[in-house]
C-alpha cells in the first residue's frame, strides 16, 4: 500500500497561508503545437488527463508567500502532473519565478517532488535544466538566499538543480532522494541510499524536517538568511543605502558589516597562564567550556548547516550555522576541540562562502590539536580542503571575527582563523606545532618539553606581544 503524495497546492499550504499565484507566463509555440514539440503521439491526451487529476495545467505552481514573517517566492511541484517532470512549460514559469524573486528582492523556495525531465519533450525538455541553473545562478549573484525543500520523491534534474544547487537543502524525512529514480538503478542498488536521511547523513542535505515543523523551520531560515540581504536595487552603498544598479557604492558596505561579529566574551578562567606548559593544559582541560557553550551563549536563536557538499560531514570537529546576535544575522564556524576532518573544512568555507555572498558577518570560534591526520583523512583531501578553507578566508569581502577559546594546533586552527582580526580567551594558546610534538621533532628529551613550550611563546600574552592576536574581556 502506497502513501499519496502531497500536491503542490498542500505543500504550499504547510509553510504558507496567504500564497498569491503567478500569472502563466506567455509560452512558445513549439510549446503548444500539436502533441508538443516532437510529436509526440498521446502526449496532448496525456497533458489533458494530468490537468483534470490534478486540476493543475503545468507540473509546477509559482506564487509568493510569507513564511514566519518573511515574504518570499514559493515554487511548488506537482507530482501528480506527468510525475513533476520538467518541460518547456515548466521552464518558462520556473524562469519567471525566478526573475520576479530578483525583481522584487525575494528569496526562493522550492517545494520540489520530481522524476525528472519530460521525455516526451525529448532534448528540448532536458535543456531545461540549463535554463533553471542559469535563472539559479543569476539569483546566487544577485545575492539572494534559495532554501530548498525535498518532498516526494526528488529524482533526476530537479534533485541536480533546483534541489542540490540550493543554499540550504531541508528534506521531509520519508522522502526518496537521489539522482538515479527508482526504476533506473541497478537492480542490486541498496535503496536506503535514495532516501532523505541518506542524504543527510552525506552531506548532501542539511536536515531532515518532519512536516508539522518545517513552517517554523523554513520561517527561521529565511529569517536568518534574509536579514543581511541588500534592500531593493542592489547592494548597499556607503552609508547603507542601497546602491543604483547592483553594485556596491563607495564604501561598499554599511558600518555595522565593516565592523563584522562581536567578539564572544571569554567564559572561562579569567587569569593569564604562567607558562607556555600552564596554557597547554587549561586550553585540554576537560572542563573548559567549549563550542557548543560559547555558541549558545552568544545566539538567540540558531540552525545549523551540515556537509560538504562532497559526500562528507564532519558533526563532531565543525559546527557551522547562523544565529541571531543582539537582532542580526551571524554565520559560525566553530570547531569543537578535537581533529577537523576534511569535510568539516569544507563545509566552513562553504559557509563562509555563502555569509560572503548574503553579505553576512562570520565568527569562526578556533579548538583544535590540529587537522586530522589519518590515512582516510589524506585519501578524504586533507591538504586540498585546508587550502580551500585558507583561501575562502583570504579572499572574503565580509568582516571574520575569530575567537581561539582552546587549542590552536597548527595549520589545521590557522586556517579558520582571520588575520588581524583574531581574539584569545585566558585559557587557550596559539602555536606552530604542540610542544611535545616540536621537542620530538627536535630530538629533545621529554623533560625539554616544558622549556620548548615556552620558546614556542604560545601563551595568549605573549601573542599578543607578537602582534598577532589580541586577548577577550571575560563576561
Amino acid at each position: 500500500m502506497t502513501t499519496r503524495r502531497a500536491s503542490a497546492r498542500e505543500a504550499v499550504a504547510l509553510v504558507t497561508d496567504d500564497f498569491s499565484e503567478f500569472a502563466d507566463p506567455p509560452g512558445g509555440q513549439r510549446a503548444s503545437a500539436p502533441d508538443g514539440p516532437l510529436g509526440w503521439p498521446g502526449y496532448d491526451a496525456s497533458r489533458e488527463r494530468a490537468a483534470r487529476r490534478t486540476g493543475e495545467s503545468e507540473s509546477v505552481v509559482c506564487g509568493t508567500g510569507s513564511v514566519g514573517g518573511t515574504r518570499a517566492v514559493l515554487i511548488a511541484f506537482e507530482f501528480g502532473f506527468l510525475g513533476g517532470s520538467l518541460g518547456e512549460r515548466t521552464g518558462d514559469r520556473l524562469a519567471a519565478a525566478y526573475t520576479y524573486a530578483r525583481e522584487h528582492r525575494l528569496p526562493v523556495v522550492p517545494l520540489i517532488a520530481t522524476g525528472g525531465s519530460r521525455m516526451q519533450e525529448g532534448m528540448l525538455a532536458l535543456t531545461q535544466l540549463q535554463r533553471v541553473a542559469r535563472q539559479s545562478a543569476l539569483t546566487r549573484e544577485a545575492g539572494l538566499a534559495q532554501i530548498a525543500v525535498l518532498r516526494d520523491p526528488t529524482t533526476g534534474g530537479g534533485w541536480a538543480t533546483l534541489g542540490a544547487g540550493a543554499d540550504v537543502v531541508l528534506a521531509l524525512p520519508d522522502a526518496q532522494v537521489g539522482f538515479a529514480g527508482s526504476r533506473v538503478r541497478p537492480p542490486d542498488a541498496d535503496p536506503a541510499a535514495y532516501t532523505a536521511r541518506a542524504q543527510v547523513a552525506a552531506g548532501a542535505a542539511d536536515a531532515a524536517v518532519p512536516p508539522a515543523e518545517l513552517r517554523d523551520v523554513l520561517g527561521r531560515w529565511l529569517r536568518l538568511l534574509t536579514d543581511g540581504t541588500p534592500g531593493p536595487g542592489g547592494a548597499p552603498g556607503p552609508d547603507g543605502t542601497p546602491g543604483p544598479d547592483g553594485t556596491p557604492g563607495p564604501g561598499g558596505t554599511p558600518k555595522s558589516l565593516r565592523e563584522g561579529a562581536p567578539v564572544p566574551a571569554a567564559l572561562g578562567v579569567t587569569e593569564l597562564p604562567r607558562s607556555g606548559m600552564d596554557a597547554v593544559r587549561r586550553a585540554r582541560a576537560p572542563e573548559r567550556p567549549r563550542a557548543r557553550v560559547y555558541l549558545d551563549a552568544y545566539f538567540t536563536d540558531r540552525l545549523a548547516i551540515s556537509g560538504d557538499r562532497c559526500g562528507g560531514v564532519d558533526p563532531d570537529g565543525m559546527l557551522c550555522g547562523f544565529g541571531f546576535h543582539q537582532g542580526r544575522t551571524v554565520a559560525y564556524a566553530a570547531q569543537t576541540g578535537t581533529a577537523t576532518r576534511p569535510a568539516g573544512y569544507r563545509t566552513a568555507a562553504r559557509l563562509i562562502r555563502l555569509a560572503d555572498r548574503l553579505g553576512i558577518p562570520v565568527l569562526t570560534l578556533v579548538d583544535t590539536p590540529g587537522a586530522a591526520n589519518d590515512a582516510e583523512a589524506e585519501r578524504q583531501g586533507a591538504g586540498a580542503a585546508i587550502a580551500e578553507l585558507f583561501g575562502v578566508v583570504a579572499t572574503a569581502r565580509t568582516p571574520i571575527t575569530t575567537l581561539v577559546i582552546g587549542e590552536g594546533g597548527s595549520g589545521g586552527a590557522l586556517a579558520l582563523a582571520a588575520p588581524g582580526r583574531t581574539w584569545a580567551t585566558p585559557d587557550s594558546y596559539f602555536s606552530v606545532i604542540a610542544p611535545e610534538s616540536a621537542a620530538a621533532i627536535l630530538k629533545r628529551p621529554p623533560r625539554e618539553v616544558a622549556a620548548t613550550a615556552d620558546q614556542l611563546r604560545i601563551r595568549p600574552q605573549d601573542l599578543v606581544e607578537l602582534g598577532l592576536i589580541r586577548i577577550t574581556e571575560a563576561r
